[in-house]
């Protein structure tokens, strides 16, 4: 079983397994914030991982660079797309751990920090090495996780990256009431490729303004984001549990992918902020170059609503 690191700040408590450096839990006093699952069990719809070195999909597992084509393995196998990078299921490594010493499965041997590592590369449709590292930090105000990459080979590397929690706000998701502050969705193809950016205005997808989840399936990355006046971007959900927000930077994650999950059977709404839009490694929009040495960052924060 994967070794669990356990933190806890004020009202909340926060589960990290090396696997993936995933979140695996976040609850606020008796509620759960984001979908959990069993401590060595299946990662559902990649509950709670981290994306990297590309979140989304590469469409048909191949893509261009420096002059050369990659072929990536396969792992979406109903559509041949390579789906949410290289690192979700890797054994990350403990480089910073603030808890007391002990047992790592006992409920006692809890702090409020831990920092993971893993690397990168090359490997089979990815020849290019990068070191990440991962910052889970929880206050009594949410938790914030920091994801930093760095290129560590030769040459230059393409990156994007994001995370992937379900939040969680009690009941179905048709119940949630969404606060989404994108002016523009991309439109895809069926298989799920995108097509063309347009205006949410006017389309089942303007959550600019709060209102219900409804009958509405969402599987769409938005753009456009509004910060608000202290230059974060907050996408809310409301549910008859409570509330929960996520917030990050609009200039690290200028892209958020929202999925309702409608025909998973896998509860909350998924919310994952990206560097990049779906089949970057392919159109290069937004696409991350990092040249040997160079580093790049992006942090969000999950926070409950309400008491």
């Amino acid at each position: 079983m994967s070794r669990q690191f356990i933190l806890r700040s004020g009202t909340l408590h926060a589960e990290i397994t090396e696997r993936g450096a995933a979140l695996r839990l976040l609850r606020h006093g008796g509620r759960d914030l984001v979908t959990s699952w069993p401590a060595g069990g299946p990662m559902p719809y990649y509950s709670g991982s981290l994306l990297a070195p590309w979140p989304n999909r590469v469409g048909g597992a191949s893509y261009s660079f420096g002059g050369e084509t990659h072929r990536l393995p396969v792992n979406e196998e109903d559509r041949g797309h390579a789906l949410h990078g290289l690192v979700a299921d890797a054994v990350w490594e403990a480089v910073e751990d603030d808890r007391d010493p002990g047992d790592p499965g006992d409920p006692g041997d809890s702090g409020d920090s831990v920092r993971l590592a893993h690397t990168v590369g090359p490997v089979p449709g990815y020849p290019f090495t990068l070191s990440l590292q991962v910052l889970h930090s929880l206050t009594p105000d949410g938790l914030t996780t920091t994801l930093t990459a760095e290129n560590t080979g030769d040459t230059a590397a393409p990156y994007g990256c994001g995370p992937h929690p379900w939040l969680l706000a009690g009941g179905d998701v048709r119940e949630y009431e969404l606060h989404l502050p994108a002016e523009r969705v991309l439109l895809v193809d069926d298989l799920l490729l995108p097509r063309s950016l347009e205006d949410v205005s006017g389309t089942p997808y303007d959550f600019t303004s709060p209102r219900p989840v409804g009958g509405t399936a969402v599987d769409h990355a938005f753009t456009g984001l509004r910060p608000g006046a202290d230059g974060l971007v907050r996408v809310r959900v409301s549910g008859p549990d409570g509330g929960v927000e996520m917030r990050w930077q609009a200039a690290e994650l200028p892209w958020v992918q929202v999925c309702t999950g409608s025909a998973l059977d896998h509860a909350g709404l998924a919310v994952e902020p990206m560097t990049c839009p779906p089949d970057a490694f392919n159109s290069g929009t937004d696409l991350i170059v990092l040249q040997p040495g160079e580093k790049a960052e992006a942090s969000w924060t999950i926070s409950p609503l309400g008491g």
